[in-house]
């Protein structure tokens, strides 16, 4: 998980998203993005350049994320660009999305897929999970083409992989 400095930025931002009636949307948008973030390094590059201006960086931040996210995730991306804190995004993503799992006594479930999951995927996938685990769990999908085809699921310590990668791997070595 991430460190200290991301717990406290998670628990000011899921206090705001509480008072919004947002949480949920901004947990989802911020994991989402916070992802596609860390891989993109020209922009993290550019959102942690102190040689470009906090309003200049924030204002990349809203041309970009306007009328694809909530107002609320875009001024929490803004306001953690703002603080120099762009490359810490992930950590806090993350933060936010375990301390809304853990108020709802739920783990999270972080799963590579190469698309992005449907609605009655997710939720099959959720009560397959809960089973194996034994406590629900919260899906959250992060799409690597690396995966090729099936999924990887990570909840807590437990890693379980059906993807196609895996499977090829497992072929070439039996050959």
């Amino acid at each position: 998980m991430g460190t200290e400095r991301d717990k406290a930025y998670a628990m000011a931002i899921a206090a705001v998203g509480r008072a919004e009636g947002e949480l949920d949307k901004v947990q989802d948008e911020l994991f989402s993005l916070s992802r596609t973030l860390g891989g993109s390094e020209e922009l993290l590059s550019t959102l942690t350049d102190a040689q470009v201006p906090v309003a200049r960086r924030q204002q990349i931040v809203e041309d970009l994320l306007a009328g694809k996210v909530s107002k609320s995730t875009i001024a929490t991306v803004s306001m953690v660009v703002a603080a120099g804190r762009a490359r810490d995004l992930t950590g806090i993503a993350d933060e936010l999305v375990a301390l809304g799992a853990a108020e709802g006594g739920r783990d999270v479930a972080v799963v590579r897929s190469a698309i992005d999951l449907t609605d009655d995927q997710k939720a099959r996938l959720a009560a397959a999970l809960q089973q194996a685990v034994g406590k629900p769990v919260d899906i959250r999908v992060v799409i690597d083409p690396s995966v090729l085809g099936g999924l990887v699921a990570q909840v807590g310590d437990t890693v379980i992989d059906g993807s196609v990668r895996r499977r090829l791997d497992l072929l070439k070595q039996a050959i």
